[in-house]
């Protein structure tokens, strides 16, 4: 018996050394975070033996087309040095409940407001408007976790959602401190587009829908545009609303996706409320930041909160 522990506890080194090393001291649970009304799944990471009643703590979440089940190692090594961390799937993505519509026309019969009716889910979107306001509704519920300190919240954002941190800060002048890397800050290049307007008047008239789960519209990604709300969305117009937030960009030297230029370099060159920092890894294009660059990037964003937040 004592054999078999020995090879089976071998084979989990081997094959699996992640499963050991980052859940080593980490506590994990499973919340709620409610959205406009609607369920959106948080786990929150946490160090096992903190000293400390409150804790200085990471919002995260994911880009186009992931999930909060990709953001783990980074969560779980960031909770191992010190920090509470959260991390969640917008409304439509992950685990989270999905907003719904009417299929027909309803309406409520008695004074409570409710009805039985059949109504469709919207999974999979990408809505720039929906999703910065889910990161705005996760950072209000951080304000109400006991072991949460209020005046020490960070925001960590990937790829799309390295553009959703920033929009975030500037709409909520409590966050202290920022890691955005491989940052798409503009949406408005989709937005303005004969397509997009076609598209949104053919939806306010009843004479489209919105698009089915599993779309693959930009690239390999998982998830359909709803284009004319990226009209709205802009954070690099918005760093100027920005204040006293300490700002990380951390950029593909190669990125292939969009021009830096006009995106995180722009962004950075635009923002003078705060303390700043701009780091361009060589050599790697966008997805090289979860890949080759991975250890990099995370100690790039573990040292600029400890810088910040501790």
């Amino acid at each position: 018996m004592k054999q078999l522990k020995f090879w089976s506890l071998l084979v989990l080194l081997v094959f699996t050394p992640s499963a050991l090393v980052w859940s080593q001291g980490v506590q994990e649970r499973n919340v709620d975070i409610y959205s406009e009304g609607t369920r959106m799944s948080a786990t929150v990471f946490q160090p096992e033996n903190a000293s400390e009643d409150k804790l200085p703590t990471i919002l995260m979440a994911h880009g186009w087309g992931g999930t909060a089940k990709a953001l783990e190692r980074d969560a779980r090594g960031f909770a191992q040095n010190g920090y509470l961390v959260v991390t969640f799937d917008y409304r439509g993505w992950g685990e989270s409940d999905a907003r719904v519509i009417l299929t027909k026309p309803q309406k409520a019969d008695n004074e409570s407001g409710t009805f039985t009716a059949e109504v469709r889910e919207l999974r999979e979107i990408v809505d720039p408007v929906d999703m910065t306001s889910d990161w705005l509704n996760a950072i209000h519920w951080l304000h109400g976790e006991p072991r949460v300190d209020t005046d020490r919240i960070g925001l960590w954002g990937s790829s799309q959602s390295g553009g959703y941190v920033v929009w975030a800060a500037a709409h909520d002048p409590r966050i202290r401190a920022i890691h955005s890397q491989v940052g798409a800050f503009t949406g408005e290049a989709m937005g303005m587009t004969p397509e997009a307007y076609e598209n949104a008047t053919q939806r306010a008239r009843g004479e489209i829908g919105y698009p089915p789960p599993g779309q693959r519209v930009v690239g390999n990604l998982r998830g359909a545009p709803i284009l004319a709300r990226f009209a709205n969305y802009a954070p690099v117009e918005q760093m100027d609303k920005i204040e006293g937030t300490a700002i990380q960009f951390v950029l593909a030297g190669n990125e292939e996706l969009f021009d830096n230029r006009e995106h995180g370099i722009l962004a950075y060159a635009r923002y003078d409320g705060g303390l700043k920092n701009l780091v361009i890894i060589p050599d790697i294009e966008h997805y090289g930041i979860y890949r080759e660059a991975w250890e990099q990037a995370h100690q790039l964003a573990l040292d600029w909160f400890d810088k910040h937040l501790k």
